[in-house]
């Protein structure tokens, strides 16, 4: 897996990744004191709140973004993106008021909608070899786990030299390499066919969205996001909830929990190269289907039954196996986008995933946070496994059992393309 390092534009481009992570991380945990400073007891609504406009920038800004860049070159947009980023965590410590901590989440979320896509979409340009590009989808989910993991305990260890203002420091200091990471590498060169979108803004802002609903796998797909919103709400959400308060455990406890669900996702982030080689696509993505509503029948169960002797090595296990299936959905995702799209076409399907997965979490956070608080864990787990289970169906039923789908006829492509009649330029 490693292999696909030696490639020194992606190995670059792979550090960029890992360091602006890890400023990310920074920056959660920097923003959940700074939160608890402005609100006290109500710092978890402002989190919430934070959250929220995080998903809405991603779904309602994403798409129009991209189409606005998308005929500006891939290293201005990365660059400008990354030190937006870093603009505007570098003012959060100077923030007096709530209402300042949502404008600036706005807008650092608004300029990660922007890298975010347009990163993965560079990706299958710089690694064209199917192989390689699998290794490297596992190296990326493996980034996102160790980030999860090495963040929290970066943080607490600068938190006993350091006040967490500082931490933002970390935060800005990793949009920045990140950037210079970007600014001296050599990415691929624009063809001739390559940024050559037809037709005005509306036509290219939905583009990625059609060719998602026009193409079978890529329809299985957003079932699929929603099937993996519904864990990963859980665990987000209701996580420390399980473990301080119902078992009334230690936040190393909690820690712990977290910890089993990233060893769960990396297991397989791990083994997923060979198994996509020997299984394919569907197969591994759809086993995470499957596997994912089963385990939150039994976290619902868990959660009905009481605590016990046995409960917490239970929850744990549970946690890995969430962690093992989403893994199997989200490592090989973008094999599908990059099978479904070419050079002209990648950056609009790459945002309307980033984006339409994303929208998922709108729906889950609310029934994992709010149905939780109001109802308790074990009606807002249910809940979770119902979501699970209609986007299982859904993406069981989207997906053909041949092992690959036909690519769109050229009159049908032809078709995505081109803006309707009458259409102009805005």
């Amino acid at each position: 897996m490693l292999s696909v390092l030696r490639n020194a534009t992606y190995s670059r481009l792979f550090a960029a990744q890992v360091i602006a992570l890890l400023g990310t991380g920074l920056l959660t945990v920097g923003l959940g004191l700074l939160a608890y400073d402005l609100a006290g007891s109500n710092a978890g609504a402002v989190m919430g709140t934070a959250l929220l406009i995080k998903m809405l920038a991603y779904v309602g800004l994403s798409p129009v973004i991209n189409a606005l860049v998308s005929r500006l070159p891939k290293k201005t947009v990365l660059i400008t993106a990354d030190i937006v980023r870093a603009l505007m965590a570098l003012l959060l410590p100077f923030i007096t008021e709530i209402w300042q901590v949502y404008v600036l989440i706005f807008l650092l979320q608004a300029a990660s909608a922007t890298f975010t896509p347009a990163f993965q979409s560079l990706i299958p340009q710089v690694l064209p070899d199917q192989r390689q590009y699998t290794h490297a989808l596992s190296l990326s989910r493996l980034a996102y786990d160790l980030e999860a993991l090495v963040s929290p305990a970066l943080a607490a260890l600068l938190l006993t030299v350091v006040s967490y203002n500082n931490l933002f420091v970390g935060t800005v200091a990793g949009f920045l390499c990140s950037a210079a990471l970007v600014a001296v590498n050599r990415l691929p060169r624009r063809t001739a066919d390559d940024g050559g979108e037809p037709g005005p803004l509306w036509h290219r802002t939905t583009l990625g969205m059609r060719i998602f609903w026009r193409t079978p796998r890529l329809r299985s797909l957003l079932a699929l996001n929603l099937v993996v919103a519904a864990p990963t709400a859980l665990i987000l959400v209701n996580s420390v909830v399980y473990v301080r308060t119902v078992l009334g455990l230690t936040d190393a406890d909690l820690a712990l929990a977290l910890g089993s669900f990233g060893a769960g996702s990396m297991a397989v982030a791990l083994a997923a190269p060979r198994a996509l080689e020997r299984l394919g696509d569907r197969t591994v993505m759809l086993s995470g289907a499957v596997l994912i509503p089963v385990v939150l029948a039994a976290v619902t169960a868990l959660s009905f039954a009481g605590t016990s002797d046995w409960t917490w090595p239970v929850l744990l296990g549970l946690w890995f196996l969430i962690g093992a299936a989403n893994s199997a959905i989200l490592t090989p995702s973008a094999r599908l986008l990059r099978d479904a799209a070419d050079d002209t076409t990648a950056p609009y399907v790459f945002t309307a995933q980033f984006s339409l997965s994303h929208a998922c979490y709108i729906v889950a956070y609310p029934l994992a946070g709010w149905l939780g608080a109001f109802a308790g864990l074990g009606p807002a787990a249910l809940a979770l496994t119902v979501l699970a289970i209609l986007g299982a169906a859904g993406a069981f039923t989207s997906w053909p059992r041949s092992g690959s789908v036909p690519r769109e006829d050229p009159a049908s492509k032809e078709q995505i393309l081109e803006p309707s009649a009458g259409s102009t330029a805005p």
